[in-house]
């Protein structure tokens, strides 16, 4: 294909961009709080050549990092860099595109059978001084957190046993271990999921092997203090259907849904497998906790069916976007049992990229923020990303019952996920950090990173800095403080 397609996938906001780029010395206009001193990675799916086929979409596109970083001299700068695995290599000296379609080697050119395919585009993840660009479907790759150069692909020393980890970690507060996963750990379509513990400095601790009821797509997961979770939702894969070139992921509407318990420090063979909804899909959870009574709760941005066209279509589940229900979503189950039905309760409104502060990662919580759709929006949402329009409506939800703030943009405006930063006084619920796009003119966007009052989202940005780049949506992103980067 010498061109990009043009689809939704390729077109406007999600128009391919494919520039690195180092500016210094931008302008922050209003007020940055003292504690917005550091840096706001962001991982941005961007096709550096056009895709072997017509179908393609953004989650394939190659892996890019960028960097907004606030300054003490109340300035900010920017970078954007490709991931340079080993797929982005290779296309690199052809100069067009060798690998098919999204997680199917089959469709390969025969010169790259074999190398590395993961486009790393998924997730930034910062833990013990390390900065990786993490896709579910392969090994992170690491990046040099202060010049974003690819350091090369990460197994922990060699340590790691999985062919894959997943783009959601989950960080203790109280220990600073990171706790994740990897499905389709020993190839395509298997049951295989590994489940790991690092400890604060950076070491694999354990890495221990299951099966998964069947082979689904687990885009996250959720710890409590004693326990970690496993969602999984009814988009499968299949070997047979990608050796005849078919697509990784069908959804099937009538398969049930399972979310599986085990002790966190536990043996897999303790793992309880509780029943869901059958077809129901949720690509990410706010949180997962544990109440005086020992009854477990699992959070999460649930859907009827997959979120995605690009999923839902290949297994003939025609629908509109705005067909697809959804709400944030509680499963409550008893840890202790031996298993049975989810208990299910709608807490929230429907929307996704949910975030909590990183203290009360797998504890009671009272508050978290979501983006969502603007039901009373007098004016079309900006086109862009995966789904095919941005969200336009940012959410402080009160877990408590109590009323929500809300923040919403024009039409032709949508927010990327924020990133939480916590504030010195814990009085204070601290700050959000997100990248606001808005369509200005045929083809013109302006991009904005907003500093919000999280406990008063409703107020507005008290700071503001403008990126004067063209940037594609990012998927997924993460904050570091000052201190932190100053230390690696």
């Amino acid at each position: 294909m010498g061109a990009f397609p043009q689809t939704m996938y390729f077109v406007g906001l999600n128009e391919p961009v494919g520039q690195e780029a180092s500016l210094t010395g931008l302008t922050v206009e209003g007020t940055l709080p003292p504690e917005v001193r550091g840096s706001f990675y962001r991982a941005v799916p961007d096709p550096a050549w056009p895709p072997k086929f017509e179908n393609d979409h953004t989650l394939s596109g190659d892996g890019m990092v960028s960097r907004l970083s606030f300054n003490a001299d109340g300035t900010a700068d920017f970078a954007i860099r490709f991931v340079e695995t080993a797929r982005y290599l290779a296309e690199k000296a052809a100069g067009h595109a060798k690998f098919g379609k999204y997680r199917n080697p089959f469709t390969d050119d025969a010169d790259v059978q074999g190398v590395d395919r993961t486009v790393a585009n998924t997730t930034p993840v910062w833990h013990a001084g390390r900065l990786l660009m993490a896709k579910e479907d392969g090994r992170p790759y690491r990046v040099d957190p202060k010049t974003l150069e690819t350091l090369g692909s990460y197994d922990f020393g060699g340590a790691l046993k999985s062919e894959t980890m997943t783009a959601h970690v989950r960080i203790d507060p109280a220990t600073k271990e990171l706790f994740f996963y990897g499905y389709e750990a020993d190839g395509l379509a298997s049951t295989k999921v590994s489940y790991c513990v690092v400890g604060p400095d950076g070491a694999l601790k354990s890495e221990q092997w299951f099966d998964a009821p069947y082979c689904a797509m687990m885009h996250d997961f959720t710890i409590s203090e004693n326990y970690a979770l496993f969602p999984i939702y009814p988009t499968t894969a299949d070997l047979e259907r990608l050796k005849a070139g078919g697509e990784h992921w069908h959804h099937e509407q009538e398969l049930d849904s399972w979310l599986g318990v085990m002790p966190r420090y536990g043996d897999v063979a303790e793992i309880r497998w509780f029943k869901g909804p059958k077809g129901v899909h949720s690509y990410h959870m706010m949180n997962a906790w544990e109440d005086e009574a020992g009854l477990l709760h699992f959070d999460a941005c649930l859907n009827s069916t997959n979120a995605f066209a690009f999923i839902r279509e290949p297994s003939g589940i025609h629908l509109q976007p705005w067909e697809v229900q959804g709400a944030l979503t509680r499963w409550t189950v008893d840890p202790k049992a031996d298993g049975g039905a989810v208990q299910e309760t709608v807490i929230g409104p429907p929307g996704d990229f949910p975030v909590i502060p990183a203290a009360r990662q797998g504890r009671p919580y009272t508050h978290g923020w979501m983006l969502t759709m603007n039901p009373e929006l007098q004016g079309p949402p900006l086109p862009g990303g995966p789904v095919g329009a941005m969200f336009n409506l940012l959410l402080r939800l009160d877990m408590r019952g109590g009323p929500p703030q809300a923040l919403a943009l024009p039409p032709m405006a949508g927010f990327n996920e924020p990133v939480h930063v916590p504030a010195a006084d814990p009085a204070h619920e601290g700050w959000l950090v997100t990248i606001v796009d808005q369509q200005v003119g045929d083809n013109a966007f302006v991009h904005q990173a907003w500093v919000l009052d999280a406990g008063n989202i409703a107020a507005g940005p008290v700071a503001k800095v403008t990126i004067p780049l063209r940037l594609r949506p990012q998927v997924h992103g993460w904050w570091v403080p000052q201190a932190e980067l100053d230390a690696a």
